[in-house]
């Protein structure tokens, strides 16, 4: 079967039997905006729920993809299925991801029990694309038991991580200025297990030390983010890594906190997705409405404030008023 022959209860049925082709065809659509990937995860979303997610984050190049490729390694000697989402910079001409399936995590990509996509962030401010959730909701269709999502890793941006993991790796690299940034920046309060990766490096019992300093700061959080050495090329203390994420896992079991997440993480997607949307809604209905682009013209003239053109614009866009803007 053609892959443009897929109709829509094909797919669905494809997804649910983990099918491999409908599997990249649904995601396509998704990446694509096609009204059929809204009828599908439509169709399927009361069925996930099932797989764990694990974002896997930090600043670019200290090592990420390799380290889910180790950990990928280890869950499948543990006969577990596996979808891997690799959100890459995206080709400022075709939005398309520039880092292919085939570079990245190159040893799993015939293993029938793994599923590799790499997405492109298409333009979007953070690091994981608005696509990226439907995307991981088809992995959680098909049945896979574990999807590790990975963030492109520029400055802040890796915060927005949290918006669909369950468990956050942050992953450091000693000697890079990038991770004593990423210190400084104040993301360490999203990780819930951190890799320190190239043990051998002569910093990394330093940065180790560091880390822990400053999550010693941090007094009233339940969970202490565990702190593991790693060489992820030779596989070493990857074992352990997995163990702490498994620990956190059971962490969040034990007291329902794994259900209060999803449904806190949920419930942000939402409103993240709702506000992309108001925002392009926006933009579109003041480039095609003179009246709303001299708005526009006069705060950048400084002859109307930023408050009163808002006021103005939500007016005439939502025919509603924000009480914020108003004089008191």
């Amino acid at each position: 079967m053609a892959r443009a022959d897929w109709t829509l209860e094909q797919l669905a049925a494809g997804v649910r039997a983990g099918d491999r082709r409908a599997l990249a065809r649904a995601i396509s659509l998704v990446e694509n905006g096609d009204p059929t990937s809204f009828e599908l995860v439509r169709e399927l979303y009361p069925e996930t729920g099932n797989a764990f997610a694990i974002g896997v984050t930090g600043p670019p190049g200290v090592g990420k993809s390799s380290l889910i490729s180790s950990l990928v390694r280890h869950v499948r000697d543990q006969e577990r299925t596996v979808g891997v989402i690799s959100v890459d910079p995206s080709s400022p001409f075709t939005h398309g991801a520039l880092l292919g399936d085939r570079i990245r995590l190159s040893d799993h990509f015939l293993d029938p029990g793994v599923f590799i996509r790499s997405m492109g962030t298409r333009g979007h401010i953070g690091g994981l694309a608005e696509a990226t959730l439907q995307a991981a909701l088809l992995l959680d269709a098909a049945g896979k038991e574990l999807v590790f999502l990975e963030t492109v890793g520029a400055g802040q941006s890796e915060v927005e991580v949290i918006g669909i993991a369950d468990t956050v790796l942050l992953v450091l690299q000693p000697g890079s200025g990038d991770s004593v940034q990423a210190l400084k920046a104040g993301i360490m309060e999203i990780p819930d297990v951190i890799a320190i990766n190239k043990l051998d490096h002569p910093a990394a019992k330093t940065m180790q030390s560091e880390v822990r300093s400053i999550l010693s700061l941090d007094r009233e959080r339940a969970w202490k983010p565990p702190i593991v050495l790693t060489e992820a090329l030779r596989g070493e203390n990857v074992a352990k890594l997995w163990e702490r994420i498994e620990e956190h896992r059971v962490f969040l079991e034990a007291d329902g906190l794994l259900e209060e997440r999803r449904r806190r993480n949920l419930a942000g997607e939402v409103f993240a997705v709702a506000s992309s949307r108001a925002k392009s809604h926006l933009q579109a209905a003041v480039a095609d409405d003179s009246e709303l682009r001299r708005l526009l013209d006069e705060v950048q003239a400084r002859e109307l404030d930023p408050l009163s053109a808002v006021q103005e614009i939500l007016e005439k866009v939502y025919g509603f008023s924000d009480s914020r803007t108003l004089p008191r």
